[in-house]
């Protein structure tokens, strides 16, 4: 009898530990980290997904790629047969058609130009060009005033009509260039393929810009840096580390591509209206959002913003907060949203 009862007591054991396993919740499972990297958009990009179940890296690694290969061959300024290119060579007049990718873009991109009041502008491309930033080669020289006043007559956002998947120049010369939100695109839609995959954790970066989702392999939330904005440094190390909650990071600044003339620095960040490289003593601007298309957009039109408006501008904005970083002199001031040091962590 009592090898009957401890055979009792030992299937019950067994029955409570069965029990116990089968609530146990997924992500207690052991879980993998996988790490995918390349090239795309002239820079690199890394990302982390972490899964509870095997998966194949040779078939990620293509599915990310072609995925990253599509979005580039739509909105790429450097490939002369991407979508993009073609527009910019299309005659005045001429509808053209767009891809989902080209529109959804456009359609953010209309959004910023009208909540930034113009500050974000996606035709700069003439001055971008004529200032050595763009598709045109490098200077080391201002160009000359009549110039600028020449790009400037094919400035202007407000000069495309975007209809239903179509797009039509209002006057000739009108170009885009969508360099400072295809990056936040490309990392959105790098997400949106993992989610699809049905995996809720991962990390993707492209050239900087982030989007963090659930936890690391450590099972806490993703930690991010924000760069050191430090003139004539690749590596200038970190000036703050954020937690990305669900959440997406772009960082915009004219610390890296630059000229220096006759002691005065001219940066790649043109102001659509005046048609000069920016003069705001703004290093440095960081954008928390959902999306990182939006964030992406948003932290360039910042960088041209008079930063009391664009502090107010992120301040009236749900779901998203920004820092700033000034630099005057030697002196060195930052301006928060009124969310933003939630995410920061202190090192």
């Amino acid at each position: 009898m009592p090898e009957t009862k401890y055979m009792i007591n030992f299937i019950f054991a067994l029955i409570l530990m069965i029990g116990t396993t089968q609530l146990l919740p997924v992500h207690s499972l052991a879980s993998q980290e996988y790490v995918f990297s390349g090239q795309t958009m002239g820079t690199t990009y890394s990302i982390k997904l972490i899964s509870a179940k095997p998966l194949s890296r040779n078939l990620w690694q293509e599915k990310i790629n072609l995925r990253l290969k599509q979005v580039n061959a739509r909105l790429s300024m450097y490939q002369k047969d991407s979508e993009l290119s073609r527009f910019n060579a299309a005659p005045k007049d001429q509808i053209f058609r767009v891809s989902a990718d080209f529109y959804q873009v456009l359609d953010e991109c209309r959004n910023l130009h009208t909540l930034t009041a113009g500050a974000w502008d996606g035709t700069v491309k003439p001055l971008v060009d004529l200032w050595g930033f763009g598709t045109k080669g490098r200077r080391d020289t201002p160009p000359k005033p009549t110039q600028i006043k020449t790009a400037l007559k094919k400035i202007g956002f407000n000069k495309l009509k975007i209809g239903d998947h179509v797009l039509t120049k209002t006057m000739s010369g009108i170009t885009l260039d969508l360099g400072s939100i295809a990056k936040g695109y490309g990392v959105d839609e790098i997400a949106r393929l993992i989610r699809e995959g049905g995996f809720e954790n991962y990390l993707v970066e492209i050239g900087g810009e982030l989007v963090g989702a659930g936890e690391n392999k450590h099972r806490k939330a993703w930690i991010v840096g924000i760069a050191n904005p430090q003139k004539g440094f690749l590596n200038s190390g970190l000036y703050k580390e954020v937690r990305l909650d669900n959440k997406a990071i772009a960082t915009s600044g004219n610390y890296r591509n630059y000229f220096e003339k006759n002691g005065q620095i001219y940066s790649h960040i043109i102001s659509p209206k005046t048609g000069y490289p920016v003069k705001n003593a703004v290093v440095s601007v960081s954008v928390l959002s959902d999306t990182c298309t939006w964030a992406d957009g948003l932290a360039t039109a910042l960088m041209v913003m008079d930063t009391h408006q664009a502090l107010a501008l992120i301040n009236s904005l749900e779901n998203t907060e920004c820092l700033i970083i000034r630099q005057d002199g030697r002196k060195r001031t930052e301006l928060r949203s009124s969310g933003f040091k939630s995410y920061e962590i202190g090192f």
